[in-house]
């Protein structure tokens, strides 16, 4: 018997749950779909969302050959076998060009990437690719230029409801069971938007009970049914989110234990080492930064290391980076002063540059005080001289504040020293 989630796959947007932004009535899917011409796109967004289910009725609407390839498991002469045989299928179709699904495309290396290429530049076959990833860091610049990335957001609560109701109703076997759902909050906080998340905790929670008993599902029930099957709704990885935010976390605090525990658990659940690697390079510059400037070049060692030796030694730069980065001394002053910087740009606009750090490359932009008084700081003593870098309005303003560990006392020490304790802890 097919799993749940899988027995309501939705066959058309009827029944498609959420994305009303894309397949509701004014949705470019929808429109595209109504008017028989699909261009290359792809479909961004977390787990359990409905990517690979769009596609599959965007399929099922069009009178096209439909060809799919998983990123997992396909290599580059897949890619072009399936190319061939668009080619020739694209003869004798009559509608428009033959799709190619590709599920987590951000597996795809650079190479697969570069052998679609051609064939959608040609119009061989129109993309449509899914992937949990960011496209702008996982698909190659060439290829995204040739599609539209729409992304899905994880589902609503209203949305999560719908589908509960919609899955006793009309499932097969659900709706044969008396099932009541007295309580629904911890359903909908353990599947966090994903429908096959939750999907899967509904019909864990009904395969507890006796085949002729009937269900009150309360929060308590299934608390208990997911702390005594803790994987049972999570098969391959699929609390990709709720992992990498323990990993994070325990790395933030300062927990090598748990770190290096939460890293063997992604490992284990088939997660994306590049995936591991740029959350290490992110946590070495939010969670570290100036107290150990050297966990950022760490970070970027071992992700470096992993694109070269591959698969599965790459876990083991990874091991070393994830427990450098949990002993090291933290400090968030540069996030902080970061998104301070940001919020007072948003607050205070385009405010002028002053005239004295202006260049003057032209004559004209000289006799406007382009560049005029400026104090170049290396004509100064210890290679400093204070003068104004803010704009005007801004004057004074304080942004970044140092924290107290040894490596930013030093620079607090140096900059006060400087700019007249200015930069006070």
């Amino acid at each position: 018997m097919k799993p749940l989630a899988e027995r309501l796959r939705p066959t058309s947007l009827d029944n498609y749950i959420g994305q009303k932004h894309l397949v509701g009535e004014k949705g470019i899917i929808r429109k595209m779909i109504e008017q028989q011409r699909i261009s290359s796109f792809i479909l961004w967004g977390p787990p359990g969302v409905g990517k690979t289910t769009l596609a599959q009725i965007v399929a099922n609407k069009l009178n096209v050959p439909f060809y799919t390839l998983s990123a997992v498991t396909s290599g580059v002469k897949d890619v072009r076998e399936v190319i061939e045989n668009a080619e020739k299928s694209r003869l004798f179709a009559s509608g428009g060009n033959p799709i190619l699904f590709i599920d987590e495309i951000h597996r795809f290396s650079k190479s697969q990437q570069d052998s679609l290429l051609g064939a959608v530049e040609k119009g061989i076959v129109t993309l449509i690719g899914a992937t949990t990833e960011n496209p702008s860091f996982e698909v190659i610049r060439p290829l995204l230029s040739r599609c539209q990335v729409y992304t899905l957001n994880p589902l609503d609560n209203n949305d999560l409801i719908s589908l509960i109701e919609y899955a006793l109703k009309n499932d097969s076997l659900l709706s044969q069971r008396k099932i009541y759902i007295d309580e629904n909050e911890a359903m909908l906080r353990y599947a966090g938007g994903d429908a096959r998340k939750l999907l899967n905790i509904l019909e864990l929670v009904v395969e507890s009970f006796g085949s002729n008993d009937v269900i009150h599902i309360t929060n308590d029930i299934v608390i208990g049914c997911l702390q005594q099957n803790p994987m049972a709704y999570d098969k391959n990885g699929e609390m990709h989110y709720d992992i990498i935010s323990a990993f994070i976390k325990s790395i933030r605090g300062s927990d090598p234990d748990a770190a290096i525990y939460w890293l063997a658990r992604m490992i284990e659940g088939g997660e994306d080492p590049a995936f591991i690697a740029r959350r290490l390079v992110i946590s070495a510059s939010e969670d570290i930064g100036l107290a150990n400037p050297n966990a950022m070049l760490l970070a970027n060692a071992a992700f470096d290391a992993v694109m070269k030796i591959g698969w599965p030694e790459g876990r083991i730069p990874l091991a070393e980076a994830t427990i450098y980065l949990a002993t090291s001394p933290k400090s968030n002053s540069a996030y902080l002063a970061i998104n301070s910087a940001i919020e007072l740009v948003k607050k205070t606009g385009n405010q002028p540059v002053p005239l004295h750090l202006r260049n003057a490359p032209t004559e004209l932009m000289s006799n406007l005080g382009y560049g005029t008084d400026y104090k170049y700081p290396h004509d100064y003593p210890s290679n400093f001289v204070r003068q104004d870098y803010l704009p005007e309005a801004l004057k004074g303003t304080t942004i970044w504040t140092p924290q107290a560990n040894p490596a930013e006392d030093k620079l607090s020490e140096r900059m006060n020293v400087l700019w007249n304790k200015k930069y006070k802890k």
